[in-house]
């Protein structure tokens, strides 16, 4: 399979999803409007989408290093575009979420196989180069979402931010059937472990939703039967023949183990900031959509630029002490936004925004370099499969945070007037929960220990 080819169309899929994700996130306020959303509902918006991609992520990774990974990839982009079509022409609140769920599905097969794909068919002196540009391309799509999804839902509505994902999504699939000859299966083989790919999905399902349901009593019971569900997962994977994910990965490779671990964590601390100040400045500093996504560019930006210098510095310089400068870096842009309020100077927010951008392309693909780079080929496809499960699982957790804020400090209302000192609670506390965990994160990172001995 060629090289560039595959480079091609990873950076491809890995633009078009976040931008999907970030057009939406700024469409949001509108479409709650048109559909008379509280803000529990909207929420579950985004929080939808990525608990059905966590839910089959290990899953799917392991069937691409059973079957093929271009053969997953390609069936996850032909959801992905399906859906998009279906969601422009959604009717309610509830169908635009549970639409939203069935393409995380998709995104979980695009997700557990692009990364794997790279890994594949490029050597170890180049995987930090390629995955830095992946990465940079995934940062891409992150800064020109919130500013096109803001424009488009201004002049067009919010339905055509999924529309434009229709010919974008065709474009990746011709280019798979033009351009990917052959396919790849590390494992090609070894029987599916479907036992454990039910027991996951149930664990992951009962834990997200317990936890975006706290602190109810339906929450803590929902938590104790996911955590119950896992622990019984871990037993599986462990001793099972050929599992799902493979448990000894985790306690015997102190370097995959520890990178994944900053990862989540990373990610619980870092997803909802998009989400949090996109509410933040259109409600509270009144600006309309394509303004309030110029402000939250800036994060992104700086991330797409520097990502593929990081990605390359880790090809020399050890994963662990890059990462772990960029862990610290975001926990002092994330301790500035706890500090807002609703006179706070758009300089600051600013200021903020690019310190958080540069600590996460510190972290990122250096610490995407060490988790691919710490397993051998026939679990490139886990791998892959770990490294977006922790960037989900961490990113529901973020909205799981302040989803449960938002129903502590606003129950389930509208964001209106009225609300805004409930409303600026809610973001004071979530960013001052974030700070913290990214904090702990940085001594995670620092305990991984050195990916080249």
């Amino acid at each position: 399979m060629d090289r560039r080819s595959v480079l091609l169309v990873a950076t491809m899929a890995s633009f078009l999803t976040p931008f999907m994700g970030s057009a939406v996130n700024i469409a949001l306020p509108s479409i709650g409007e048109e559909f008379a959303m509280d803000a529990v509902l909207l929420s579950w918006v985004a929080t939808a989408y990525l608990l059905a991609a966590a839910m089959f992520l290990i899953p799917f990774g392991r069937l691409s290093d059973l079957m093929g990974r271009k053969r997953v990839f390609l069936w996850g982009m032909v959801v992905i575009t399906g859906l998009s079509l279906a969601l422009g022409m959604s009717l309610s609140g509830e169908m635009v979420v549970v639409l939203r769920f069935v393409q995380g599905i998709g995104a979980a097969m695009v997700f557990g196989t692009g990364l794997a794909l790279l890994t594949s068919v490029y050597p170890k002196e180049e995987r930090g180069k390629v995955l830095g540009i992946n990465v940079a391309a995934v940062y891409v799509g992150l800064s020109v979402g919130p500013f096109v999804g803001g424009m488009i839902t201004q002049e067009l509505g919010w339905r055509w931010v999924f529309f434009l994902i229709v010919p974008m999504g065709v474009l990746v699939i011709g280019t798979v059937l033009w351009k990917l000859k052959g396919d790849i299966a590390g494992a090609k083989g070894e029987p599916f472990d479907l036992p454990g790919a039910v027991m996951y999905s149930l664990a992951i399902t009962l834990v997200l939703l317990g936890f975006s349901s706290l602190p109810g009593t339906l929450g803590i019971a929902l938590m104790v039967a996911g955590l119950l569900g896992a622990f019984l997962f871990i037993f599986w994977g462990y001793y099972a023949p050929c599992p799902v994910l493979d448990i000894k990965l985790f306690l015997h490779n102190r370097v995959f183990a520890f990178s994944n671990l900053t990862a989540l964590v990373h990610y619980s601390a870092t997803f909802a900031i998009a989400f949090l100040l996109s509410l933040y400045l259109q409600m509270v500093k009144g600006m309309p959509p394509t303004q309030a996504g110029l402000v939250i560019l800036v994060q992104p930006i700086l991330m797409a630029i520097f990502s593929p210098l990081t990605g390359r510095l880790s090809d020399t310089v050890e994963p662990q002490r890059v990462a772990s400068v960029g862990m610290a870096l975001t926990t002092i842009g994330l301790a500035m936004l706890t500090f807002l309020t609703t006179e706070t100077d758009l300089l600051m927010i600013t200021l903020a925004l690019v310190i958080i951008g540069i600590g996460y392309a510190l972290f990122s693909s250096p610490n995407t370099n060490a988790i691919m780079s710490a397993v051998e080929p026939r679990f490139y496809g886990v791998a892959s499969g770990t490294v977006g499960t922790m960037r989900l699982l961490g990113q529901v957790f973020s909205m799981g945070i302040a989803t449960m804020l938002f129903a502590v400090f606003i129950g389930r209302e509208q964001i209106t007037p009225e609300l805004e000192d409930e409303f600026m609670m809610a973001i004071n506390v979530a960013f001052a929960i974030f700070t913290f965990l990214c904090f702990l994160g940085i001594f995670a990172s620092l305990a991984r220990g050195k990916l080249r001995g």
